[in-house]
């Protein structure tokens, strides 16, 4: 699945984008105010030059006790930041992102301008039932036609039961 055919693209609200030289007071009274995890920092055509996290505070700004209202968003931002196309696969990302510990990722035009910002939560949310539909397609395959989801879960519910059972016994 592209990352464009997820519900969550089309219905994502608008990145908030500052310039460099934002004083980082205001960067982040406008994260808190909107409840955003990030602002990207563009140059004046719009392209991506770099991202702020909540990360990036702690580890940038509060740890190295920096002055909110004489830092600018270009001293703390994180500027090797990896960006997809909206045609790339979703599964690949959630991999990528999984692997080297970043949450958020900005989704850019074929100029570098953010089109859009997807999170592992909005993969998440893909994940699950995707996963529990091959689960139940395994089952079927394992299992055969006379495979019902009643019938598993009335075997699980009974095997913890049993499970309780037996470990209250030994107690």
């Amino acid at each position: 699945m592209r990352i464009k055919d997820r519900p969550e693209y089309s219905s994502k609200p608008r990145v908030l984008t500052m310039a460099p030289d934002t004083p980082l007071r205001e960067a982040v009274r406008e994260m808190c105010k909107r409840r955003y995890g990030s602002v990207v920092v563009t140059d004046p055509e719009g392209r991506m030059l770099g991202i702020f996290t909540e990360r990036d505070a702690l580890t940038r700004v509060i740890d190295e006790g920096r002055d909110l209202e004489n830092t600018r968003l270009e001293d703390v931002m994180t500027t090797d930041v990896r960006t997809a196309s909206a045609e790339d696969n979703l599964i690949d990302w959630l991999r990528i992102m999984s692997n080297e510990r970043f949450r958020r990722l900005p989704i850019v035009d074929e100029e570098g301008r953010v089109i859009s910002m997807m999170t592992q939560g909005d993969f998440v949310s893909y994940t699950w039932p995707e996963l529990l539909g091959q689960l139940s397609l395994s089952a079927r395959a394992a299992v055969g036609k006379y495979f019902s989801t009643g019938m598993v879960a009335l075997s699980v519910a009974l095997y913890t039961i049993v499970l309780i059972a037996v470990v209250a016994a030994l107690f």
